[in-house]
């Protein structure tokens, strides 16, 4: 399965960055205007909607239009893990419906004094079978392109 993966430092505290990406409202400040993301829903895992945190079990359901162009993709996300130790963090998110035939994006956190390392790592598969495969050594430059962004973007909101 193909990955992707980026890593940024932050000059924030640990905590506030860790705080920052577990909220929606996160996601949204870090997605590329470019991508036109619409969130559509938030329920937590005790069916509770727009909760403060995503917890394990909680279902995002969003929606993006990149470039303004083309029908609205839908795409669901439920997060999967989410663990938090003394310096360290980890979640991960899946996606249960949307445009790829797999996505899973895992976002750690990793204190260093006064600063904060975030690391992306995304598997995914592209739609479409053999034909998609074929198409996935250049599936990294989209990627590429919107994970710099989102790493540019948490810099801006928190630094």
């Amino acid at each position: 399965m193909p990955t992707y993966e980026r890593q940024t430092r932050v000059r924030a505290p640990f905590e506030d960055v860790w705080e920052f990406h577990s909220r929606a409202s996160g996601l949204e400040a870090l997605t590329a205007d470019w991508m036109g993301l619409r969130v559509e829903s938030v329920i937590g895992p005790d069916g509770e909607s727009d909760p403060d945190v995503l917890e394990v079990g909680s279902e995002l359901d969003v929606s993006i239009r990149p470039f303004d162009v083309g029908p609205r993709q839908h795409w669901t996300s439920v997060i999967v893990e989410r663990e938090r130790e003394d310096g360290a963090a980890v979640f991960r998110d899946e996606m249960v419906h949307g445009p790829f035939d797999r996505w899973v994006h895992t976002h750690s956190f990793f204190a260093d004094g006064d600063e904060t390392i975030v690391r992306d790592r995304v598997d995914y598969t592209l739609p479409f079978g053999p034909i998609g495969r074929l198409g996935t050594p250049f599936s990294g430059v989209g990627f590429e392109a919107m994970f710099r962004d989102r790493h540019r973007r948490t810099r801006t909101e928190l630094e």
